[in-house]
């Protein structure tokens, strides 16, 4: 019988122990039941809930949060996504009118609409976006819209019909690196993001355009920087810079946490690069603190008229 040195035994390595800086507060509180029950009561679905947002518990107790259309299956199969991948069911065509009555009910000043993809669809869902932020006009006047879009492929159509409702912000996040584009997120393709980007400002010079990144999924810091210089180049307004955290063990691994002060120095870099606004930090997520982001640009012009908003 062969004699097994200890020196051969190979230790499985133990999961990175997340730092204080990630520390989050469990959800609770009045408003977040009273929210979670408006949900429930409209057959609606939250990013928040879905992706496991680590800011749940924040923006939730604040009364805000981020809806999440088309169903909760995604025809993609993100590494980084908690969102169940497969077949989604049939399109809800009163679901815009249902979360206009809950943005209405939360009497929301900025609503944040977001959706998994569609990529059996041609136009990957882009009428749904259209018809949410007119119903949101109709039933509550006075409140900015942005919409969190998938890629739609890279197909300008799509993309002008969610134009054409002119929100307020219109945001697709990159993601990542392009070195790690096909392992992060392998259906999608990093020129789709930028001629996304770049589109929506030619088709409304107006609108605020806004994207993000993930750090920590094994990128270098000039990496990160190239991606925001390739940002700035297609004049997006918004940055948002965040840790990612791994939600299950099946997803990616964290190949390592940034430091406060890393994410102190991009957003310093962002800044001079001539974003109007860079949220940068371990817990930033696409939608954190985007109502303060479009209230302190708003009061330097960069946001335009918001159909309904009551002048002060």
């Amino acid at each position: 019988m062969s004699v097994i040195h200890p020196d051969d035994i190979q230790e499985t390595p133990k999961p990175k122990r997340r730092p204080e800086w990630l520390k989050v507060r469990a959800p609770g509180g009045e408003t977040y039941e009273w929210l979670q029950g408006l949900m429930r009561s409209k057959s609606l679905n939250t990013v928040c809930e879905e992706a496991m947002c680590p800011n749940l518990g924040e923006c939730w107790g604040k009364g805000t949060a981020t809806f999440l259309m088309m169903g909760d299956t995604c025809t993609r199969s993100c590494g980084f996504c908690d969102i169940k991948t497969g077949r989604p069911d049939a399109m809800d065509w009163q679901e815009p009118l249902r979360v206009a009555e809950a943005v209405r009910a939360m009497n929301l000043q900025h609503v944040v609409i977001t959706s998994v993809n569609r990529d059996e669809r041609p136009d990957g869902g882009a009428p749904i976006f259209a018809m949410v932020i007119r119903r949101i006009r109709q039933v509550h006047p006075g409140c900015s819209i942005e919409v969190l879009i998938p890629d739609f492929k890279g197909n300008p159509d799509a993309l002008q019909i969610v134009m054409d409702a002119q929100p307020e912000i219109l945001n697709h996040n990159v993601e990542t690196v392009p070195r790690l584009f096909k392992k992060v997120q392998p259906q999608d393709n990093y020129e789709w993001a930028m001629t996304t980007l770049r589109n929506a400002k030619r088709m409304d010079p107006l609108v605020l355009t806004k994207s993000g990144i993930m750090v920590g999924l094994g990128e270098t810091f000039d990496e990160v920087v190239e991606v925001m210089a390739d940002l700035a180049e297609q004049r997006v307004d918004i940055l948002t810079l965040g840790q990612y955290l791994q939600p299950s063990k099946r997803h990616l691994p964290i190949d390592r946490y940034y430091e406060p002060t890393e994410f102190m120095e991009l957003k310093k870099i962002g800044l001079e690069m001539g974003f109007k606004w860079v949220e940068s930090g371990p817990l930033v997520r696409s939608s954190y603190h985007a109502a303060q982001q479009v209230r302190e640009l708003s009061q330097l012009n960069y946001v335009r008229p918001i159909a309904g908003a009551v002048e002060e």
